[in-house]
């Protein structure tokens, strides 16, 4: 399949993503490129993840993927592996955010994983060329487009320190809504959550859930 881009100033660049601080002037993508201007809800988390948060974050993502939206998150091991996991469990739509070139897939790991989206109508996007050597701070960066893209970032399971949170302050920034899985105060992996939770962030409960 042949990587396709779009530039700022094309048609179907989405908008939602052109209101957010230091956009992206051009992205790469592979699949429907229509999934990146639907409604779309981030759901991110701790690679390290729990069985129960890889259930939660299915179970989130299958709820939301039959409501219609496109669920978001970045194609890593752990929560955002189970995200994507859980909107084709429920036939929906995803989208994988990825902090390096269309070239390849990382974790290597996720490779059929990334197929299963394109097969499924999905899509795969990223702002790096297949010419950019990939950096650690590649991974920080695109998650201002993960949450960039979304109308809401669910945080599932993440500790203190944690690249989700890093999502969750992008979408602070840009004026979208974050919620968090309550956890156990003895359990590391909530932490993060627990934290966004006292800082305002809405916890993610079934009453949340039905006003979407």
């Amino acid at each position: 399949m042949k990587i396709k881009e779009i530039n700022f100033n094309e048609f179907g660049f989405p908008d939602l993503l052109k209101q957010i601080y230091d956009c992206p002037k051009k992205l790469y993508y592979l699949g429907n490129a229509n999934n990146l201007n639907k409604s779309c809800v981030a759901i991110v988390g701790t690679r390290n993840s729990s069985k129960i948060g890889e259930m939660t974050a299915r179970n989130i993502a299958y709820y939301f993927a039959k409501k219609g939206y496109v669920i978001i998150s970045g194609l890593a091991e752990g929560i955002d592996k189970n995200a994507h996991i859980g909107a084709l469990e429920a036939n929906g739509k995803t989208i994988a955010v990825l902090g390096h070139g269309l070239n390849m897939i990382y974790p290597y790991s996720n490779r059929e994983l990334a197929k299963k989206i394109i097969k499924n109508d999905g899509t795969l996007v990223t702002e790096y060329s297949t010419e950019e050597k990939i950096e650690k701070l590649n991974f920080a960066n695109r998650n201002r487009i993960v949450s960039g893209l979304s109308i809401a970032t669910i945080v599932v399971e993440a500790k203190a320190k944690s690249g989700a949170l890093i999502t969750a302050d992008f979408a602070l920034e840009q004026g979208r809504e974050v919620f968090a899985v309550p956890g156990r105060i003895t359990e590391k992996n909530h932490d993060g959550c627990n934290m966004l939770l006292m800082e305002g962030a809405s916890p993610i409960t079934l009453e949340e859930l039905e006003k979407f």
